[in-house]
């Protein structure tokens, strides 16, 4: 029987939303913090460590009896909050989320910008409070509620990393050095997932891994006119677009190297059919295309299980290319390009990076120069079962706070800090969800949290908190 009282929780939650997690949440949307693969001289530029302050007073100064806060800072890394509170069961609890954020983006829409926090009736706009600025106020919140209602819970260790967005290379040196005190977990919530709707709780059972890296083709010392050369010296563009073809059907966007797939677990199956049903068209209708314009697949199943349990390369970047206007009559020297390609959960992402590698660079067309630089692959991650109790509370969580049952389906992102965790602890459970639902574009322009979300949000890892201890019993 739980002792959170609904009405009270959510009423408190609310409350403490709007008086003090927005104002906060707004002025850290403020400092352009960005992740360290996008700012390289953060230190010097002083936006991460304003964060970091930001948010550790913010969590200090809250009526948490028996919490404690220590910036954690280890030599030639980014800080990392640690929090614990002590609890009234034997065992472990450790909470995530991040405060580094991904660069500005173009496209923001008139009256919007990255580090300009507009409010507009339930969305709050600016880069990072979805992603994943809330997650450290949302916890402490919750760990608040449980104090307010007497309620039992597990010790409970909150690490807030600065990291993420550059694929959290720091975060295991921190885990190593703080093991003794994190201890081992046998819960593990992460608050910087998505969710398919903002009509009940959403649960994420994996994530995509992630290979990155930019691909140079090099034909020419430097650029030539296009009317005496083209016919004789390949266009460096064109041998790109041939490399490509090596790994993508440019016609289905299938990935043609075998070493990036991996067969769908029937579980992960059932779970996306069902997810399709509640969501619906939504599936593909959240996303903003053009007049005219129609997704990828055949239904809204195959769909969401494209987007989290198969590969799929993006262009994210190109060079070498002036723009249109600045463009002359000049065969270029060169083209490179970002590429950004999403692997299956249970695809090994350093195996993953050097079968790219291998097509990619093998027999260069016209005997150009071709390099992949690849940067550190993200794992993906495969949740264990839901243990019966936590399947219960998550269900109870959203009927109560929500009034309907809640889902679960794999994520098309990645979350480096899963994987990492997910070996360490491989007998942990995993509650891990998030804010960012339709329309929310993290990374994007106009990425907004969806305010009455996050409140719920909060009451709903309170109350899997008080059933993880309650389970034993």
């Amino acid at each position: 029987m739980t002792s959170i009282e609904p009405v009270a929780a959510l009423a408190h939650s609310e409350t403490t939303w709007e008086e003090a997690i927005l104002p906060a949440l707004a002025r850290y949307i403020a400092i352009p913090n960005r992740s360290p693969s996008f700012d390289r001289e953060w230190r010097e530029h002083g936006h991460m460590e304003r964060a970091v302050s930001l948010v550790a007073d913010w969590c200090r100064a809250r009526p948490v009896p028996g919490l404690t806060l220590e910036i954690v800072r280890l030599p030639n890394r980014t800080p990392l909050i640690l929090m614990e509170i002590a609890g009234a069961v034997d065992d472990t609890v450790l909470l995530y989320g991040h405060l580094d954020k991904q660069p500005e983006m173009t496209g923001w829409s008139e009256g919007l910008g990255p580090w300009t926090p507009v409010r507009r009736g339930d969305r709050l706009y600016g880069r990072g409070g979805a992603d994943d600025g809330y997650s450290a106020f949302a916890a402490v919140t919750a760990l608040e509620l449980l104090a307010r209602a007497r309620a039992r819970h597990a010790r409970c260790v909150v690490l807030i990393e600065a990291c993420e967005e550059s694929g959290s290379f720091d975060l295991p040196a921190y885990v190593d050095h703080l093991a003794a005190r994190i201890g081992k977990p046998s819960l593990i919530v992460a608050l910087d997932s998505g969710c398919g709707n903002y009509d009940q709780l959403w649960g994420t059972t994996s994530l995509r891994g992630m290979v990155t890296g930019t691909l140079r083709v090099e034909i020419l010392r430097e650029g030539v006119h296009s009317g005496d050369a083209s016919g004789v010296v390949p266009s460096s563009f064109r041998i790109l677009r041939e490399l490509l073809s090596r790994i993508d059907d440019e016609r289905t966007g299938e990935i043609r190297v075998p070493a990036l797939h991996t067969a769908t677990p029937p579980d992960r199956v059932a779970q996306a059919e069902a997810a399709a049903v509640v969501l619906g068209d939504s599936v593909s209708s959240r996303f903003p295309f053009v007049d005219g314009a129609r997704p990828m697949g055949a239904n809204n199943a195959e769909r969401i299980l494209a987007r989290t349990w198969q590969p799929t390369l993006s262009i994210t970047g190109i060079d070498g290319i002036p723009a249109p206007g600045s463009a002359g009559n000049v065969l270029r020297p060169y083209t490179a390009a970002k590429l950004s390609l999403r692997i299956p959960p249970s695809v090994n992402g350093v195996a993953a990076t050097a079968a790219l590698k291998r097509v990619l660079e093998a027999d260069p067309p016209y005997g150009a120069r071709v390099s992949f630089d690849a940067e550190m692959p993200g794992q993906g991650w495969n949740a264990p079962p839901f243990a019966p109790w936590l399947e219960r509370a998550m269900n109870e969580a959203s009927q109560t706070y929500w009034g309907k049952s809640a889902v679960f389906m794999g994520e098309g992102g990645t979350i480096p800090f899963m994987g990492m965790l997910g070996e360490k602890f491989p007998e942990a459970q995993f509650l891990i969800t998030g804010v960012l639902g339709p329309g929310a574009n993290a990374h994007g322009p106009n990425e907004f949290l969806h305010i009455p979300t996050a409140k719920r949000l909060t009451c709903a890892v309170a109350r899997v908190l008080e059933a993880h201890a309650e389970r034993a019993r």
